[in-house]
């Protein structure tokens, strides 16, 4: 792993060039955090062909940050939206997808969606290329994402998702997809992967990629206890089987802290929602076709077959 130094800022390697991919992500107040992530992307050993960086508003110094920047990688571009009429987590499905449809360059043959509080290696987006050469069929693919402070050596069971964070198309994979699901509740980037596995793509969460994320996930959500019980929410706002979701809390008991009461919290949130009868703006199919995989993991199958390189 070829780790990029955090010496100087916003100096590109020597041997960087440019490749057919592009980045959005998009923004709102990460003053703290945006700067490591430009500097993380302008230092790749193998640079984009557009970055489009979409600021939902933001009151802090974030887009002064990401203008000095484009000032001197004119392949980086900020945006601001003025209106974004979702709600929650589907505020920034709208404002990527408004990224994405704002792109100039249309000779990008790969497409990555990236958090604005994020590093990772100098070489991360050459080496996570070089597995969609080896595997043709592999439409969507990203790095593990880590909370600081977290082991980084302690991945996910579920290898076949990616985190929004890091998730990199390959362009026709994206567009069978459609469209990103503005789901309110957060998820939609489970969704997304397992749209693209319906359209027979294979997705793949490459963990020998560790990307470092600089703050806690759903921080927006409140306190830690909050947030586990608003993923519960989210568990069933996206259609999660209740028996898969039953095991998964359990099987969390002694992993998520704190232990039990995170568990207990994330369950409670996913039965409340059920008893509530929650709105679902997820596709019955689509839900059908989740469940039917969460069932499979249940019982051990292998629905999936992983690419080569992990």
């Amino acid at each position: 792993m070829r780790e990029c130094s955090t010496s100087s800022t916003h100096s590109p390697a020597k041997s960087n060039h440019r490749s057919p991919y592009s980045l959005v992500t998009p923004v709102y107040n990460e003053e703290a955090h945006i700067g490591r992530t430009i500097n993380a992307v302008v230092k790749q050993s193998i640079l984009p062909l557009e970055w489009i960086i979409v600021s939902d508003g933001s009151t802090d110094q974030t887009d002064k940050i990401v203008a000095r920047a484009s000032l001197k990688y004119p392949w980086i571009r900020l945006l601001s939206v003025e209106d974004n009429p979702g709600v929650g987590f589907a505020r920034v499905v709208n404002n990527t997808e408004y990224g994405i449809s704002q792109l100039r360059n249309q000779s990008y043959q790969y497409l990555g969606l990236l958090d604005a509080d994020v590093t990772f290696q100098c070489n991360y987006f050459e080496e996570l290329l070089q597995r969609f050469i080896e595997e043709p069929k592999l439409g969507l693919a990203g790095g593990v994402v880590i909370d600081i402070g977290l082991p980084r050596n302690q991945f996910p069971l579920n290898r076949i998702d990616v985190p929004g964070a890091t998730q990199f198309f390959r362009r026709t994979c994206f567009e069978s997809i459609g469209r990103l699901i503005p789901i309110p509740e957060g998820g939609w980037d489970g969704m997304t992967c397992a749209v693209a596995r319906m359209k027979g793509y294979k997705t793949h969460l490459i963990t020998d990629l560790v990307v470092d994320h600089h703050k806690p996930r759903n921080v927006s959500q409140g306190g830690l206890l909050k947030r586990k019980y608003q993923m519960g929410i989210r568990d069933y706002a996206v259609g999660y089987h209740p028996l898969f979701e039953l095991v998964k809390c359990i099987s969390r008991t002694i992993r998520d802290r704190p232990l039990f009461f995170a568990s207990v919290a994330w369950f409670s949130g996913y039965v409340a929602a059920t008893l509530r009868r929650r709105k679902r703006i997820v596709p019955k199919n689509l839900i059908a076709y989740v469940q039917k995989e969460q069932l499979n993991r249940l019982l051990g199958r292998q629905f999936t077959q992983s690419p080569k390189g992990d």
